[in-house]
């Protein structure tokens, strides 16, 4: 009730203890910051693909999110908004595994068990639904 009182009087939305227009205007600022770090000479092309990969994704999502609100606001169906999301998400999940599946083939990375476990608990249970909804589809 109280958050709903506070959205009608126009204070903004938070993330954390921060507003959502701080904690992007900061978002922007460590982005430019980082545009000295990528003229840099001493990159690994590893990471640097990785970095993209995620400045990708952060860029899609903002598009989305910005779609989303426009379409709320003209009071329009955002379910086309959210199904490109999934698709996004599905996208990510894929090439993520394909990484993961060539760091575990590397001899020189350590990846933590704990992790490991985790990650192999949430894939098993993510391919039981996967398989039944792959079933359904035909």
């Amino acid at each position: 009730m109280e958050a709903q009182a506070e959205a009608q009087a126009g204070t903004p939305t938070k993330i954390g203890d921060l507003p959502v227009r701080s904690h992007l205007e900061k978002g922007i600022s460590e982005l430019q910051g980082l545009h000295e770090v990528l003229l840099s000479d001493d990159l690994d092309p590893r990471v640097l693909a990785d970095f993209r990969d995620a400045l990708n994704r952060v860029r899609t999502a903002a598009w989305a999110a910005q779609q989303y609100v426009a379409r709320k606001e003209i009071d329009q169906d955002s379910t086309s908004v959210l199904s490109f999301l999934a698709g996004e998400r599905i996208r990510a999940a894929y090439h993520l595994c394909q990484a993961i599946s060539e760091d575990l083939k590397r001899t020189d990375i350590a990846v933590p068990a704990g992790s490991l476990i985790q990650l192999c608990e949430v894939m098993s249970a993510l391919t039981e639904q996967l398989k039944g909804t792959v079933n359904k589809l035909g």
